[in-house]
């Protein structure tokens, strides 16, 4: 399928059970579940998730993430270990990236993919950090699994951003599609509503009231950004 021919497509970070309904009940296509959301976001324990694939419909990704840092470093093997974990639940998919010196780390990616070799994978936002994103991009291709990079499009106006995102997708192609992370800008909202390169959008604290981490995630809320992107 083109992806001009997609509709567009919300994400929402949610820390809990009570969190993804309100998320599925704002109209969101998908929730990015973790804890500590405060940090970046970490791995929620096994109940949680359990309790969220019960409670909601909607597409739910998993954080696999063990420290606030995005290098493996010796966290890989308790990160392919709960990779597998998680992936058993049957989840949509993982969420995960790792960036060293400026770069993809090609290394650790591939190890946790390994460990959960029939999940579906978000590249976050470590993507980011590579120096060269087209570099970037052509790395991640080479992983099957790895069907999504959230970025925010760097540094800069939104139009600017803008510009390096289709860029980006144009070089991704029709296999990996990029997540927008719109931050708190009502103007990202407005500016993809008519886009048909850029059709999904991952939110965090948009959707809280107040608009921080620790806000209460709200219904409302969601339902006005699923609104304004149309």
């Amino acid at each position: 399928m083109r992806l001009s021919a997609m509709r567009k497509f919300l994400e929402v970070i949610a820390t809990s059970e009570e969190e993804a309904r309100e998320a599925e009940a704002g109209g969101a296509d998908r929730v990015e579940l973790v804890r500590a959301f405060g940090t970046g976001g970490l791995t929620p324990d096994a109940h949680t998730i359990e309790r969220v694939l019960h409670s909601v419909q909607i597409q739910i990704r998993v954080m696999v993430r063990e420290s606030a840092t995005l290098e493996a470093g010796a966290d890989l093997e308790r990160l392919c270990q709960r990779a597998r974990e998680i992936a058993a639940l049957q989840v949509d998919g993982l969420v995960f990236g790792f960036a060293k010196q400026g770069a993809i780390d090609v290394e650790a990616t591939g190890r946790v993919l390994e460990a959960a070799p029939g999940a579906n994978v978000t590249f976050h936002r470590a993507f980011d950090d590579a120096a060269d994103p087209f570099r970037a991009i052509e790395q991640l291709k080479q992983f099957p699994q790895i069907d999504r990079i959230l970025t925010s499009g760097g540094e800069g106006p939104w139009q600017e951003r803008r510009r390096r995102l289709r860029e980006w997708q144009a070089a991704a192609g029709e296999r990996i599609r990029l997540l927008v992370a719109a931050g708190l800008c009502q103007c990202v909202l407005a500016g993809l509503r008519a886009d048909d390169d850029l059709t999904e959008v991952h939110v965090g604290r948009a959707a809280r009231v107040p608009r921080t981490v620790d806000g209460e995630l709200r219904r409302d809320r969601v339902a006005a950004l699923k609104s304004a992107l149309g």
